[in-house]
């Protein structure tokens, strides 16, 4: 069975030869991973006195898998030759392996309670088709035939390789392993999908931010404290930390609270983490050569974060209720591409479009827009446990409504939004471009965007909790973080371009001089930037991102009197101008030109649309102006020659009256 379907994940097509022998690169190209049944989340009570035990057996699993997943991915050659070699070699031995893990599991939980039943069900694994499958040749990622990018494909990935012969074109990255061009979705083709619950009269409206740093300081390692404690590389892939500086595999709860923090409030000591993000550019970063790192599938140069926002929020209907000390809380599933999606939470969306949320793809977002991953953690709290078994069911989301479970309370939220300056990549050449971006994760889960997760353990100290709590029960703003404004979120995204700093115009004096010099170019440029059409008319927006308004302006905005419009500061305004009438959406182009990415679609820089508003109103105020004084010199035209036969007429008197004497 394995070999049956990693044959046809290789196929190429081409009268069943394999793509890795056609591709001529040694590359890693097998569309297949490994699926096992996720044994932690189905153990949903394990006695505390059997925890430390079992997390280190579930721990053991993992690695197990990853050791397979390698195997398989490495062994195309030997699987073409031999039908039985992945069953044979790798899937039975897997299978073996994990039997015995699972009877030590079942025999640490019956020592110390009730032996639990039908976990030796759970030992086999299967392999099944990733989606990953190698293009035809010559063929691009997007399937079209332009350029035999195919080919291009394997030379890229043979120059970016990480050091151990794998490519970048065929099975997604430089690792072999994803992320692939289906796992990219232009952000402007995305409809509206956010709602949030109506607030009651007892809602707590508040919000507390804290402020932790975007881990400037480098803090990362591949282990995973609540799912994994005392297991070094138990996540099986690098972290982001902020806040706490002491979280790693072996830090108990005294060296969380005595550790220090990168927070502003130093009574904020929690520990904040997330899977790092690598741009696949074939940058050898620290873990290369390392298990969670590149070994693992997890290559390329991380991503410091732009901007990292921690914001704690209300219910809907009612008051809060302040976290226990050494909470845990997980949102998302680090294994949801091969466990389905039940527990997964992932968002992606990019800044200026953050009413628009992918959970299953990664954005490509336009220039002057960065990428966004966010998490709102849960927010009931059974009232007892400050974690579970299963690392799960301690907690729980509100519904639609807000509403806890029946015996949870609400808990303040933690909202945590990551923003990250990264291109949207090239992916009909399979990155070589502009290179892909993926988040760490587990090997067998392809780096796939619906395993995005995070990770938080409260070590707030006990008066900053009742602090945050009387704040948000109360329907103020507090915190460390609240002066950047954890409402207005957006208005800081036009800090790229310096010229549209002011925002939301809070100095619209000074904009009709800045507003002109940033697009010089942008009328000449716009008319080309939606190359394949922005995204679909989405409610409240034209359909084409602003092309009509840049190639036709209004009537009012080309006075007669201008022979080139289209090179008036005014009509460069205009195109500015413009998008503030849809709904706000982003924009502004990095470099000025207001050109796309990938002909996605223009964007303009939130907040420059309100700012520059009133430059365009300029021409049209003028010309009534021009006209009202026309009026009056009409007038003036139309006297004059009265003027002078008055002239005349007493000049023939003086002649007359000089005669006389005369």
């Amino acid at each position: 069975m394995a070999a049956n379907v990693y044959a046809s994940a290789t196929d190429g097509g081409s009268g069943g030869e394999p793509a890795q022998t056609r591709s001529g690169t040694g590359v890693r190209t097998a569309g297949t991973t490994i699926d096992c049944p996720d044994v932690g989340s189905r153990l949903t009570s394990v006695p505390e006195q059997a925890r430390t035990e079992v997390d280190k057996e579930l721990a053991l699993l993992d690695e197990q898998i990853a050791k397979a997943y390698q195997r398989l991915s490495e062994s195309a050659q030997q699987i073409q030759q031999d039908s039985g070699f992945a069953d044979n070699a790798i899937m039975n031995p897997l299978k073996e392996k994990r039997g015995a893990t699972l009877e030590r599991i079942a025999i640490a939980i019956d020592r110390v309670g009730d032996r639990p039943e039908g976990l030796d069900a759970l030992a086999a694994c299967t392999v099944r088709d990733s989606g990953n499958q190698a293009p035809e040749q010559g063929e691009g990622q997007d399937g079209g035939g332009e350029e035999q990018p195919g080919q291009e494909q394997d030379q890229g990935g043979q120059e970016q390789g990480n050091g151990q012969g794998q490519g970048q074109g065929n099975n997604g990255g430089q690792a072999g392993n994803g992320p692939v061009a289906a796992d990219f979705a232009d952000i402007t083709s995305v409809q509206p999908n956010v709602n949030s619950p109506r607030q009651q009269d007892n809602a707590s409206r508040g919000t507390f931010a804290t402020s932790c740093g975007v881990n400037e300081n480098g803090l990362f390692n591949s282990d995973n404290i609540i799912a994994a404690p005392g297991v070094t590389n138990g996540a099986h892939h690098f972290h982001d930390y902020v806040g706490n500086q002491a979280n790693n595999a072996f830090a108990g709860d005294q060296d969380l609270a005595n550790a220090g923090t990168s927070c502003d409030d130093q009574g904020d000591k929690s520990s904040y983490y997330w899977p790092v993000l690598r741009v696949q550019n074939g940058t050898q970063e620290q873990d290369a050569n390392s298990p969670g790192g590149g070994i693992e599938g997890n290559a390329g140069a991380i991503v410091t974060p732009k901007q990292v926002t921690l914001d704690f929020v209300g219910n809907p209907r009612d008051k809060v209720t302040a976290m226990p000390r050494l909470l845990r809380i997980i949102t998302g599933d680090a294994k949801a591409f091969v466990n389905g999606t039940a527990n997964a939470n992932a968002s992606w969306s990019c800044t200026g479009f953050e009413d628009r949320q992918l959970k299953d793809k990664y954005p490509l977002c336009p220039k002057g827009s960065d990428v966004v991953r966010s998490f709102k953690f849960q927010s009931c709290w059974d009232g007892r446990n400050i974690d579970s078994a299963n690392h799960r069911t301690h907690v729980a989301f509100a519904d639609a409504s807000g509403a806890c479970p029946s015996g949870f309370r609400p808990i303040p939220q933690l909202v945590q939004r990551i923003v990250y300056d990264v291109d949207a990549p090239s992916l009909k050449d399979g990155g070589r471009t502009t290179p892909l971006f993926a988040v760490d994760s587990f090997p067998e889960q392809l780096h796939k965007p619906v395993t995005d997760h995070g990770d938080f353990i409260n070590v707030f100290d006990e008066d900053l909790m009742r602090e945050m709590v009387d704040c948000i029960n109360d329907g103020r703003k507090c915190g460390a973080g609240a002066e950047a404004g954890p409402g207005e979120k957006p208005s800081q995204e036009p800090s790229q371009e310096p010229s549209q700093e002011p925002g939301a115009g809070e100095e619209p004096s000074q904009e009709p001089t800045k507003t002109p010099e940033a697009p010089q170019e942008q009328p000449t440029r716009t008319p080309d930037a939606p190359k394949d059409g922005n995204a679909g008319g989405q409610p409240g927006d034209t359909g084409n991102d602003g092309k009509d308004e840049a190639s036709e302006p209004p009537a009012t905005d080309k006075p007669a009197p201008e022979p080139e419009p289209s090179d008036s500061p005014a009509d460069e305004a205009e195109v500015y101008a413009t998008p503030s009438a849809k709904s706000g959406e982003q924009g502004g182009s990095k470099d000025g030109t207001g050109e796309d990415s990938d002909g996605l679609g223009q964007s303009q820089a939130v907040g420059t649309a309100t700012s520059a508003a009133a430059t365009p109103a300029a021409p049209p105020r003028t010309e009534p102006q021009a006209v009202g004084s026309g009026n009056l010199a009409d007038t003036g035209a139309q006297l004059w020659p009265a003027a002078a036969g008055a002239v005349l007429v007493l000049a023939g008197f003086v002649v007359l009256r000089r005669a006389r004497r005369s």
